[in-house]
């Protein structure tokens, strides 16, 4: 017996209905498809029919007519016959297409349109008797047998009650002239199909939600499918977190084109670089432009130097710099005090060597509280 984790009682998510549509699974309401042939069908006869029943009553009088050259031609019956069957096909054929396309806008509106092959394609597993008999009781076919049982009686019922309540008048058309007759009778068969049409349009308005209500049953899913399809879609977390890592190198190799525009640079000396840049009017804080490690590190102190970019020694804030700043985002909060204390000696610096003041005094060491510099975490956790 399966566990309750493997119950499908979990809606199907929108990846499961797009992918059950690519492969032709759709709500589709049979009903839907009734109506529209029936009424279509009878709007066509109703349209068509006094075209061809005049076209077939001059075409029968042409027939009919015999003299002289038909008799010393008897080929010209054959001619005659060729223009009632090809009177005959034409009208099948316009007749057919107006089905044809009542039943595609039928399918197109209850489950849209799905180009996919899938369908059509042979498939062994259909022959399985087992398969075959199991389905004949599952929750749709329940459902769909209940619903023709209802339909099919309350038919019954109105077809009952239009017949007893018309039965005298179509009796008297016997008495009436042939096209007095052919007239009622043609009312009499209109009412019957409006009748019939009504139910059908009733039907069809419920069976239609109905059908929706259980294709979305069938495609329900289990708490393990979920997680499958969670786990499928999202990817390996490894291979994310590799391709972040490789996203994240990609994009501090570009920022070595920012470092010109930095106020200063700070290294530890041999494994990081940070190229910070503020501007009062612009800027609500300072903001990391360029950060690196390793060779990447001496390409910034490089680029740094050839454009006479202050590049000042502070291991412990620029560990903590490269490990909790972002590219193109403001410096952490906790940082301000240390990288305003760098701020200032590079302003006076820069001063001092336009000749506006005095040199400054040694590079400052500013406090970098201990949780940012992943140096002093580890040597916590090492004791």
């Amino acid at each position: 017996m399966t566990s309750s984790s493997q119950d499908r009682n979990l809606p199907a998510s929108e990846r499961k209905l797009q992918k059950a549509r690519s492969e032709g699974q759709v709500a589709r309401s049979t009903d839907l498809t009734h109506l529209a042939v029936l009424g279509a069908g009878a709007a066509a006869v109703m349209t068509l029919s006094p075209l061809l029943f005049e076209r077939l009553k001059l075409g029968l009088s042409q027939q009919l007519s015999f003299d002289a050259t038909t008799v010393l031609h008897p080929d010209t019956m054959l001619t005659r016959l060729q223009d009632m069957v090809l009177a005959g096909l034409m009208g099948s054929v316009v007749f057919a297409a107006i089905i044809i396309a009542a039943i595609i806008l039928s399918a197109v509106t209850a489950g849209g349109w799905v180009a996919s092959l899938k369908p059509v394609m042979p498939d062994l597993s259909r022959l399985s008797p087992l398969k075959g008999i199991s389905g004949l009781f599952s929750k749709k076919k329940l459902a769909e047998v209940v619903k023709m049982t209802v339909v099919s009686l309350i038919l019954i019922v109105i077809a009952a009650t239009f017949l007893k309540s018309s039965i005298g008048t179509i009796a008297s058309l016997i008495l009436q002239p042939s096209s007095a007759a052919l007239r009622h009778l043609m009312d009499w068969l209109s009412t019957g199909m409006g009748l019939l049409l009504l139910v059908i349009l009733v039907v069809a308005m419920i069976d239609l939600p109905l059908q929706s209500f259980l294709h979305k049953s069938q495609l329900k899913m289990s708490l393990q499918e979920v997680k499958d399809e969670h786990k499928e879609s999202d990817g390996n977390p490894q291979m994310k977190g590799k391709m972040r890592a490789k996203q994240r190198e990609m994009a501090q190799r570009g920022s070595i084109r920012a470092v010109p525009k930095a106020d200063f640079v700070v290294m530890n000396p041999t494994h990081y670089a940070v190229a910070i840049q503020y501007d009062e009017a612009t800027m609500g804080a300072p903001r990391v432009i360029s950060k690196g490690a390793d060779l990447l590190a001496m390409k910034i102190r490089d680029i740094a130097k050839a454009h006479d970019i202050p590049v000042l020694q502070s291991p412990p804030l620029a560990r903590a710099l490269y490990a909790n700043a972002e590219l193109d985002e403001n410096i952490p909060a906790t940082l301000y005090a240390a990288v305003a204390q760098v701020l200032a000696y590079v302003y006076r610096l820069k001063a001092a060597m336009r000749g506006e003041g005095p040199m400054p005094d040694e590079v400052p060491a500013p406090f970098v509280p201990p949780e940012l510099d992943p140096l002093a975490k580890q040597t916590v956790t090492a004791s």
